[in-house]
């Protein structure tokens, strides 16, 4: 049994079942691929694929425990040639994050900087998704390291690590009357056309749970994955926001009012998470570090707003 075909049997799974589009992600020519199949299937002495007449459409039960093994014992390989590299070539590599929207945009340019000043020759990647596939992400080793503030700490093959707590403001046109109420309260939020995020996204089930919590309904007209879309569509007037506060920017949204949220809904807590058995190389544990501190340092700048 080698690697090659733990790799195409992973491969295959992750692009549901076509041979076809394997062979592309893993730059192979289709024959190669099903060769691995084939060879890992005769070697196993039983199948661990389901099939409709020549066609690939699943996994068998013992395929399922295949696929399990197969993932670990890739990991395990991972993790060995990690330590030969932190030894050997410290300071080279790729390191690829999954974010959120927001993480991505509002958090990481400037520790993405930072780490790029004490380790230039190792290349970032950012691979953005939702929370639910960034967990995915983490557990299959797509990504070293996966950042946002939901799911992660549910998954127990998953080490979180708890970073920064923020909330949400509201924002609004200049003149919009819900920024003059004294205080803005739930009720407040209710009276108007409310643009927020997509549910799962950036808080938005404490959010939501909050009004339901007090038999209120708020009139959301429109939700979003992205912060900016968000911005835009407050400013073309269809209602007013609800933001993570680390989202406002002084510069780039003076056009827009802003009032404080921290007194409606509980605080959020972003986390960082990698699997609980990785091993982490030492550029990896330092961008750990440099988010710590660069998300500490936006929350503290947001609050004194």
């Amino acid at each position: 049994m080698e690697l090659r075909q733990l790799r195409s049997l992973i491969m295959l799974v992750e692009s549901e079942f076509s041979v076809s589009r394997a062979a592309s992600r893993l730059n192979l020519v289709q024959p190669a691929v099903s060769q691995h199949l084939k060879q890992l299937e005769e070697e196993l002495g039983t199948r661990i694929f389901r099939r409709q007449g020549k066609r690939l459409v699943g996994l068998t039960d013992a395929g399922e425990k295949v696929l399990h093994y197969a993932r670990a014992t890739l990991a395990g390989a991972a993790n060995l040639l990690a330590v030969g590299r932190d030894h050997v070539e410290e300071g080279t590599g790729v390191l690829r994050i999954g974010a959120t929207h927001t993480q991505a945009r509002y958090v990481l340019p400037p520790v993405i900087r930072s780490f790029r000043e004490a380790y230039p020759a190792v290349e970032v990647q950012i691979h953005q998704a939702n929370p639910l596939q960034l967990v995915e992400m983490a557990v299959n080793d797509a990504v070293d390291l996966a950042i946002c503030t939901e799911a992660l700490d549910r998954n127990p093959a998953l080490t979180a690590i708890p970073s920064y707590r923020w909330n949400r403001c509201l924002i609004a046109l200049p003149d919009h009357p819900a920024l003059e109420a004294r205080p803005v309260t739930l009720d407040t939020l209710c009276e108007y056309p409310l643009v927020t995020y997509v549910f799962g996204f950036t808080g938005r089930g404490h959010l939501s749970d909050t009004f339901a919590r007090d038999g209120l309904r708020p009139h959301v007209v429109l939700s979003a994955t992205d912060t900016d879309v968000i911005k835009t569509y407050v400013r073309e007037g269809l209602g007013i926001g609800i933001i993570a506060d680390l989202a406002y920017e002084e510069d780039k949204d003076a056009d827009l009012g802003v009032r404080a949220l921290s007194h409606l809904f509980p605080a959020e807590v972003t986390k960082i998470a990698y699997p609980k058995d990785k091993y982490l190389q030492r550029f990896q544990q330092r961008f750990i570090d440099l988010f710590q501190q660069e998300a500490t340092r936006i929350i503290r700048s947001s609050r004194a707003r």
